[in-house]
């Protein structure tokens, strides 16, 4: 691939996809991580002299309805404060209006263009690569950089398309520090090194399961996914999440790990999806049938801490509990407090609802790395080839 260094951007018309899928709530972005993270970037188009237009999606769009929620306006405006400089925001996806201002942008100047995914109203143009639409977003510009680590997973007209049809185009500086750490960390890792899987399914991680058992020294996993485990070995876990078709797997993989997976050894149990329910603290295999686990207990925090000391590398994917429950947060909170004591080890979170615990509980700056891909960094972690990151090449 070329690196950002080596394109021409003097005076050119640079299309840059960003991605800026933040969450918005009344308005207001909750969270701004996404789109500090691409200043870098930015800072040095501008210095450079590009002509700057930003490609981003922002949501899901199937209706006119889901069009009216999902309007990057209010992202633009945060843009503007985060650069200190003017973006001009232009409603529209195409069209007269859209070229007009593009043709009008003067060197180090920044324009956004509406929510890519607005073309999937009508039929799924962005998410469906259409080649037509991708040929005139490549049309408005001369050079295309890609900073979207968090969609380069995905084969959408903005990234995919649009590369495979410009000859100078590179990452941006977001996406090389992303694949630096992982590179880094899954071909010369620190040892001992300690990977945590959370989150809800088995089958969402079963390739990163396998591919880091031949990298990892130790493998914990926890969260929804590790009921289906404990199913498999015999033990009630009631009313808990559990993927039935999955049991053989689990087992397989118990067998294919020699000692490397870690489990829990107890858990917060209660009889309701709810924050106020009765709580019961429980090992392992002292499920009731009516009960369900929705976080790990202190002596499975206990027993994760005692390993994570060890770590001189940590790779951490997904929570442990239902954080976004105050009672049952405690799992994913000491999980967050235990990797940022760690003043020696190289700690990374793989982005999606770890890095949001995270930050949300206030350890945004505690960590080697967060990173801005939940789905990227997953399949990257996986060893999967990613298409956004392909069609650079």
């Amino acid at each position: 691939m070329n690196s950002l260094e080596s394109l021409p951007l003097k005076n050119q018309k640079v299309l840059v996809r960003l991605d800026l899928n933040v969450p918005i709530q009344d308005g207001n972005i909750t969270d701004d991580n996404r789109i500090l993270a691409v200043k870098p970037t930015l800072d040095s188009l501008i210095q450079k002299g590009a002509k700057i237009i930003i490609l981003s999606h922002l949501g899901r769009v199937k209706t006119e309805e889901d069009k009216a929620k999902n309007s990057l306006k209010p992202v633009a405006l945060r843009l503007s404060e985060v650069m200190n400089q003017p973006v001009t925001f232009i409603p529209e996806t195409r069209g007269e209006v859209l070229e007009k201002a593009i043709d009008a942008l003067n060197p180090g100047e920044l324009l956004m263009v509406e929510n890519t995914r607005y073309e999937d109203a009508d039929g799924k143009k962005e998410s469906g690569n259409d080649l037509e639409l991708a040929k005139y977003w490549a049309s408005l510009a001369d050079v295309f950089v890609n900073d979207a680590f968090g969609t380069l997973h995905r084969a959408h007209a903005s990234n995919v398309g649009i590369a495979s049809l410009m000859t100078h185009k590179a990452p941006g500086l977001l996406i090389q520090k992303e694949l630096d750490v992982f590179n880094e960390a899954l071909k010369n890792p620190k040892r001992p090194f300690v990977a945590i899987l959370g989150g809800a399914k088995v089958s969402d991680k079963i390739g990163v399961i396998k591919n880091l058992l031949s990298i990892a020294d130790k493998v914990i996993v926890a969260g929804g996914m590790s009921y289906t485990f404990l199913k498999a070995q015999g033990y009630e876990i009631g009313t808990s999440l559990v993927e039935d078709d999955k049991l053989d797997l689990a087992t397989s993989l118990m067998e294919e790990a020699e000692g490397k997976l870690e489990f829990a050894v107890d858990y917060k149990l209660t009889k309701a999806f709810d924050n106020n329910a009765d709580i019961r603290i429980a090992d392992y295999d002292d499920f009731k049938p009516d009960e369900m686990g929705l976080d790990i207990g202190p002596k499975s925090l206990e027993k994760f801490k005692a390993i994570l000391k060890e770590a001189n590398q940590v790779i951490w994917n997904g929570p442990v509990g239902v954080f976004e429950m105050s009672n049952f947060a405690k799992g994913t909170e000491g999980i967050c407090e235990a990797l940022a004591s760690l003043d020696h080890a190289t700690t990374i979170i793989g982005g999606g609802d770890s890095a949001a615990a995270a930050i949300q509980m206030g350890f945004k700056d505690s960590f080697t790395h967060i990173s801005t891909g939940g789905g990227a960094s997953l399949e990257f972690l996986e060893g999967k080839t990613l298409p956004g990151l392909k069609a650079l090449e």
